[in-house]
């Protein structure tokens, strides 16, 4: 089977074969990402409204929503313009009004003849002690009154789009899925007691009660199991993949990295050497290394990747290191510099503003072997970059890469083995989610000379009073980030919330004594930036979060966080490892906007309780949920339509040993259950991964 199979058609047609929708609507569904009726289908109802029949409205303590059948009274059109229109009506037990705004008088007489009968639906309010249905949700006849759902499903919307339009084209994407052959293991189901799939899929587009809405949910269940189970089965053979990829055996004699050691000057932790040895066992394997290496904030991973990095060239190779952005790619380069001048080796950097004739030398230094370390960010990626023996490439803050780019990169070394290196700690369900096809290691200790951080609470409303204190820090030869909210997703709000805090900062601290950086800069600005902070001509850096990642000035010892509550836990804690990189004792000032919302004091407390990354992260989880915690936006985690990391952590862990037993009993999924699983690799757009098999 090398396309996609036939019963999945109409899945993956137009959306115009869906009931209601027609070439206007579907725009509207397209603007909202929903290009296909697979994508209806897996969009589920968020919540839901209990339409039971009842004999009267006063059945239901108001505000609620209640279904009456009502006999139509007098109409009561506006007296002036602005008033709303009114219907009595009376239902088997009291009288009350229908009411309308901006309704056309013709149209209500049409629909609500006086004298008939007719069955109402929506939310009953009492105004002034009499009782009122403001706009029903749904007014038909007795023979049309079937068609009210007892419990009505409600989807999540976008602009254009209304229930009822996604109430028939989620009916009508149902009925065009066929029932699938079982790619679940079937004594698991059989535990589980989760339902085929189709009928799964009716019974989430049906909820007959609230209850039915809960992630807990059997059909909710075997949806979200599918979904992980593709993703782990992708996971898993881009795994199986590495390992049967023929890799280099790079052993090294322990020279160049014996002439850095005895140049730090402290000894590494226990950590980092345990962390060193696994990579080197990797290394001389002759298979592909896959490996994650973990750490905290300010663990040593620079130390451990250069290490690696020396491994390789020790060997004869070259290795290459890629950070997400320039100004990281800059940072490690003067990290690595002193380690590759003890090392007496050459190392470079490659990034997009490199031109021309320099440009054009690097790339000969390359190819001949001259340059052993290349620093770069994905301009390395280019199609005339060529190394002459590329042996191991590092990936720095993984999540902004996905597994499609990691089996891009392997592709540009013959063998190439690959590390990845994250600041971020993740919990277990979501390190599964996003690095399923990875082995780890992690540095779980901190390296001599850190330094612990005050962390403490301000309220925005004591703003004066911490100017003045910045001002006597700066005064005492001490630098400071501020780092500016994040208003909303919009980068240009941000800048000027960034630009009026500087503005304020600089005219309370005087002229040349705050700098500023946002996303919107030009690099050039950027950079020149942050080397006059670096360089400590400016005392006061004031940021968006560009600066999350990376940057190291060991003299920065205070890091202002401002409306601290708009940030994510994990996001606070890759903040605040900024500081405490020197001698000198730091502190992080939260400054949040009174009243604070009670989980958002319990995030903050947290901080101020803990520097240990991987049990914040793991509140993260608790308290965020899965997207936020990582930052969706950069984050290498799919994004799940069904499965709730949070909630059905444990089927990830399920999902991830079921695909690796599947494969490793079916390499090549020839089985009957092996090609069920590729009708869902198919069904859940991992096309990559169907490739791999086919060509493995």
């Amino acid at each position: 089977m090398t396309g996609r199979p036939e019963v999945l058609f109409p899945l993956f047609g137009a959306l115009t074969k869906l009931d209601g929708v027609g070439p206007k609507t579907a725009q509207s569904f397209e603007a909202a990402g929903l290009t296909k009726p697979r994508s209806i289908l897996f969009t589920l109802p968020a919540s839901g409204i209990d339409r039971h029949r009842r004999a009267s409205i006063k059945e239901v303590i108001a505000p609620a929503v209640a279904t009456v059948e009502v006999t139509v009274g007098d109409h009561y059109p506006p007296s002036t313009r602005g008033r709303p229109y009114r219907v009595h009506v009376n239902d088997a037990g009291t009288t009350f009004q229908l009411v309308f705004f901006h309704a056309r008088g013709d149209y209500l007489q049409k629909i609500l003849p006086t004298g008939q009968r007719r069955v109402v639906s929506g939310k009953v309010e009492i105004f002034d002690s009499v009782a009122q249905m403001v706009h029903p949700d749904h007014i038909v006849t007795l023979q049309e009154a079937e068609e009210i759902p007892a419990f009505e499903p409600v989807y999540p919307l976008h602009a254009g789009i209304t229930q009822k339009l996604m109430y028939r084209a989620t009916r009508s994407a149902v009925g065009m899925a066929k029932a699938l052959p079982e790619w679940i293991d079937p004594a698991l189901k059989q535990k589980e007691s989760w339902p085929d799939w189709h009928d799964a899929l009716t019974a989430v587009h049906n909820p007959q009660a609230a209850t039915d809405l809960s992630p807990h949910h059997l059909a909710r269940q075997r949806l979200a199991y599918d979904e992980l189970l593709a993703h782990q089965l992708t996971l898993a053979i881009a795994r199986a993949n590495s390992r049967r990829a023929k890799g280099r055996v790079s052993k090294g004699n322990g020279q160049l990295a014996a002439q850095v050691l005895a140049a730090l000057p402290y000894q590494p932790t226990g950590a980092q050497t345990r962390a060193v040895d696994e990579i080197r066992d990797d290394l001389a394997q002759p298979y592909r290394m896959n490996r994650l290496l973990q750490g905290d904030v300010g663990a040593g991973k620079t130390l451990v990747a250069f290490l690696a990095l020396l491994t390789v060239v020790e060997a004869g190779g070259q290795g290459v290191m890629m950070a997400p952005t320039e100004i990281l790619a800059r940072q490690h380069l003067e990290g690595l510099k002193p380690l590759a001048t003890s090392a007496g080796v050459r190392l470079e950097i490659l990034t997009g503003r490199d031109k021309g004739a320099e440009r054009k030398e690097k790339l000969t230094a390359l190819l001949n072997g001259e340059i052993s370390i290349l620093v770069g960010t994905h301009a390395v990626f280019q199609k005339d970059v060529a190394f002459h023996d590329l042996r191991l490439a590092i990936i720095d803050e993984q999540h902004r890469f996905g597994v499609a780019q990691r089996m891009e990169l392997g592709a540009k070394g013959a063998a190439t083995d690959v590390l990845v290196m994250t600041a971020t700690p993740i919990p277990r369900s979501l390190a599964l989610a996003q690095y399923g096809d990875m082995d780890v290691s992690i540095l779980d200790e901190k390296p001599p000379g850190r330094t612990p951080v005050q962390t403490a609470l301000v309220s925005t409303s004591r703003m004066d009073e911490v100017v003045q204190k910045l001002r006597n820090a700066v005064a005492e030869g001490r630098q400071a980030y501020w780092v500016c909210p994040l208003v909303e997703e919009s980068e240009l709000v941000d800048m000027t919330a960034a630009e009026e805090r500087f503005k304020h900062l600089r005219a309370a601290l005087g002229e040349g004594v705050v700098g500023l950086v946002h996303g919107q800069m030009p690099p050039a600005e950027k950079d020149a930036a942050m080397a006059r902070f670096v360089a400590g001509e400016t005392k006061v850096l004031v940021a968006t979060t560009v600066i999350e990642v990376g940057v190291n000035v060991p003299n920065a010892s205070i890091m202002m966080i401002e409306r601290a509550e708009s940030f994510g836990l994990a996001q606070l804690h890759q903040l605040r490892g900024r500081v405490g990189r020197g001698a000198a004792a730091s502190t992080c000032l939260l400054l949040y906007q009174a009243p604070l919302s009670e989980t958002g004091r319990r995030r903050l407390e947290i901080l101020r309780e803990t520097e240990d990354g991987f049990r914040i992260s793991e509140e993260d989880l608790a308290m965020r949920g899965a997207g936020d915690v990582i930052g969706t936006a950069q984050s290498g985690i799919p994004r799940f339509l069904v499965a709730d990391l949070e909630r059905q952590s444990g089927l990830m862990g399920l999902a991830q040993s079921d695909a690796r037993k599947l494969l490793h009993d079916d390499p090549k999924l020839e089985t009957s259950r092996g090609n069920a699983a590729r009708t869902l690799l198919w069904l859940m757009e991992q096309e990559v991964a169907i490739r791999y098999i086919s060509v493995g």
